[in-house]
């Protein structure tokens, strides 16, 4: 089983205590201080998962996701950053994070947020199915989502907040279960996250088409529910 993590951190005693704690944890490590160096050593290879400050000398954490999911990387992704606003981690949602920690950080916290991503990625690694709602179709294996006979583009974070509800027919999805199954953590504060995305994913899959398939249960959270046959 692949046990490998890329910290990607320019305060030394910050990628050293993280270097100890998850090679302590069984872990292998390999770490970076700046994106220039960082973006070719984490497309060299598959990861368990990266963990990628933000804020790094030269370019950016943000800056070196973008050129990492671009290059095909496919590797989870959690952010270190000094910034808590919804605006922020929105947009590294959007360049295709899987999480984030807000610095300064208990170890204790970050490890369990590895550990979840690590398994929810493990989980994913199934069988391909395509799934049917009305006319809404989504390919896992090739990520293809269609609404009849037009093609809908997805973010990843958007793709996988879909394919979730999709697994989920006519379930109401608590916010809490969407951001713990989804993002792969439980943060009761982060809610208005799956707000933000479930609004994306109606301008995408409902604005234009018939029926709407994305429901609002009020005070509770969504569910993706076609109509009775």
């Amino acid at each position: 089983m692949n046990r490998s993590i890329l910290i990607v951190e320019d305060e030394p005693n910050i990628a050293r205590v993280l270097e100890l704690e998850l090679q302590h944890e069984g872990y292998e490590t390999a770490m970076a201080a700046d994106g220039a160096y960082a973006l070719p050593l984490a497309l060299a290879r598959s990861w368990s998962l990266i963990v990628l400050d933000v804020m790094l000398p030269g370019s950016s954490g943000l800056d070196v996701l973008q050129g990492y999911r671009s290059g095909g990387g496919e590797s989870p992704v959690l952010l270190l950053t000094a910034r808590d606003s919804t605006k922020d981690i929105v947009l590294g949602f959007e360049l295709g994070a899987n999480d984030y920690v807000t610095k300064p950080f208990a170890i204790e916290e970050l490890l369990v947020r590895i550990r979840n991503l690590i398994r929810l990625t493990s989980a994913k690694e199934e069988p391909a199915a395509v799934l049917h709602a009305a006319d809404l179709t989504l390919d896992a294996k090739s990520r293809k989502v269609m609404r009849g006979q037009t093609v809908i583009e997805l973010t990843p974070t958007e793709f996988e907040l879909l394919h979730y509800m999709m697994k989920h027919p006519g379930e109401v999805l608590s916010r809490e279960q969407l951001i713990s199954d989804v993002w792969g953590y439980a943060h009761a504060g982060d809610t208005n996250i799956v707000d933000v995305y479930v609004r994306y994913l109606r301008l995408k899959v409902d604005k234009g088409f018939s029926p709407k398939l994305i429901k609002t249960a009020r005070g509770v959270g969504y569910s993706l529910s076609p109509p009775p046959v």
